[in-house]
């Protein structure tokens, strides 16, 4: 069964170049990169080892809820 998550990117503090994510629905799934498709890399791999984690530990799999959309906003 395929499910989808939303994952958040957020770039270093101005200067920097790297890249951290997250996923909203699974507390504690984090990664970071060099560079925005490192961050994309590592963040597949992190969910897929948190879900194996979760399993192996006989807990639920979090159901996907958390929803994006973009505002856009004269500033």
């Amino acid at each position: 069964m395929m499910k989808e998550y939303v994952v958040i990117y957020e770039q270093g503090k101005a200067g920097e170049e790297n890249w951290g994510a997250y996923v909203p629905d699974l507390p504690g799934c984090i990664s970071t990169g060099e560079t925005l498709e490192e961050a994309q890399h590592n963040i597949r791999e992190a969910i897929h080892l948190h879900l194996e984690g979760l399993k192996a530990e006989g807990l639920p799999i979090p159901e996907p809820t958390t929803q994006v959309d973009k505002v856009s906003i004269a500033a």
